[in-house]
């Protein structure tokens, strides 16, 4: 198995962060789109390392087509052919009040959107004029002073982000790999995702070798009880803020804590951040997370994904794991 680990995306810190996650033996790195930009610290990290490089996610509403087929073929060629350009939704408020941007038929939307970059990607590449014209967007003009021509490297691959039935199938459908989001459980990932994958693919008629599918998880990973009762609580927090949406009752359905997501809503609505973390178990971070030492959490990742899964982007989410159990849980998920 793969192994990708987020980049710190803050521009002081950036360097460093790709340079240790070189060091930790790790097979790739990737950006979120939170307090910083998702794709500047991508093209320093094309120069700090040889590790492949995504976005995961980049919000694919507020953006035109032709700027992310812009960013995602320049970062192609500054990482020789090491980028993957993953999209994602976001949520109604956040693209509303946010990113000032309009919010609708979110699954639709995206599947355009996948759709028009790569009509930008074949109008470079010289294999038809951009004339995509879609329900969201049109794109069908590209006079050649704007067109940067063939990437010596081919045109990067389009990743979607999914979590729910519809956006997984569509993904599955329309993407070339799918991100499978942190906020699962095996149970959900066997029950919900890989029939909507299965159902995305037969929808497009391709093979399900055509399709690569990247999962995701939050880890809270420690040798010592302290070090994992952190590990734990960092966790614990973003289940708490994830749980908060509505978009994600769909796991906490599948394990029969449907009834936390309102609470988790209701208080996050009035900042009671303490109280949504105190809503969240040990048996939580274990079903909905993954939590133990390296090997512990290796066993896990693999009883849960290892037999559908050949890539795993990991996350430490509000702490900081100690280097060498890092290192050790890397290894040990390469050798799934």
């Amino acid at each position: 198995m793969r192994v990708h680990l987020q980049v710190d995306g803050d521009p002081a810190k950036v360097s460093d962060s790709a340079r240790e996650i070189v060091e930790l033996g790790a097979d790739g790195l990737f950006t979120f789109e939170g307090p910083h930009d998702v794709f500047f610290p991508l093209v320093v990290a094309a120069r700090e390392t040889d590790l492949q490089l995504m976005t995961n996610v980049a919000i694919a509403g507020p953006r035109s087509a032709v700027h992310l087929a812009h960013a995602a073929y320049d970062l192609q060629v500054y990482s020789e052919g090491r980028f993957r350009l993953g999209l994602g939704t976001q949520i109604r408020p956040h693209i509303e009040k946010r990113y000032g941007s309009t919010w609708g038929r979110p699954a639709a939307r995206i599947a355009e959107t996948v759709y028009a970059v790569k009509a930008v990607f074949d109008a470079w590449e010289g294999k038809a004029p951009l004339n995509f014209r879609g329900e969201f967007t049109t794109h069908t003009l590209m006079p050649p002073n704007f067109n940067p021509g063939p990437n010596p490297y081919g045109p990067p691959p389009v990743l979607l982000g999914a979590l729910g039935p519809v956006m997984t199938r569509t993904a599955a459908q329309v993407a070339d790999e799918v991100l499978v989001m942190p906020f699962n459980s095996a149970r959900h990932f066997t029950n919900r995702t890989l029939p909507a994958v299965t159902e995305g693919l037969q929808r497009s008629g391709r093979p399900s070798d055509d399709l690569g599918l990247i999962v995701a998880a939050m880890v809270a990973v420690g040798r010592t009880d302290e070090d994992l009762a952190a590990a734990i609580d960092g966790v614990a927090t973003l289940i708490a803020f994830y749980g908060s949406t509505p978009a994600y009752l769909p796991v906490l359905e599948e394990e029969a804590w449907a009834e936390l997501q309102p609470r988790l809503n209701a208080l996050s609505k009035t900042g009671g951040y303490a109280e949504m973390r105190a809503l969240i178990t040990p048996e939580m971070v274990r079903t909905i997370g993954v939590a133990g030492t390296p090997e512990e959490c290796v066993a896990e990742i693999g009883r849960r994904f290892g037999d559908r899964a050949r890539e795993i982007c990991c996350y430490f989410p509000a702490y900081t794991p100690r280097p060498e159990d890092v290192a050790d849980l890397v290894t040990a998920l390469q050798r799934l």
